[in-house]
């Protein structure tokens, strides 16, 4: 049986390069250096306020997993329709007809954490 063994030939590792990196208009899509600053700019803004509702909702969830734990050992049912209801037209009021499918999605995770 015969084995072969690879050799690399140090001199054909310095002939590749990386590709060079988007700019930042191709990054976002801007036309003119300014508005693709603006957009970065944003975009990390974006970024940081999506941070902050993702802890938010893992807070709501954490308090949710309380209020469910007690309404169970009192006896009661893990969810409450009416409650719910309640949150989803407070969504639907404040967001519109979008606001109602964000407001399901957000008690979807909530439920049955207990």
């Amino acid at each position: 049986m015969t084995t072969l063994t690879a050799v690399a030939d140090p001199t054909a590792m310095s002939a590749v390069t990386a590709p060079p990196l988007p700019t930042a208009t191709e990054r976002t899509g801007a036309r003119t250096d300014e508005a693709a600053a603006l957009i970065g700019d944003s975009r990390e803004r974006i970024d940081a306020l999506d941070d902050r509702i993702i802890g938010l909702i893992q807070e709501r969830m954490a308090v949710s997993a309380v209020i469910q734990e007690a309404r169970i050992s009192s006896g009661g049912r893990r969810v409450n329709l009416a409650r719910e209801m309640e949150v989803l037209g407070h969504y639907r009021d404040a967001l519109g007809k979008p606001g109602t499918a964000l407001a399901m999605t957000m008690l979807e995770l909530c439920r049955g954490r207990v």
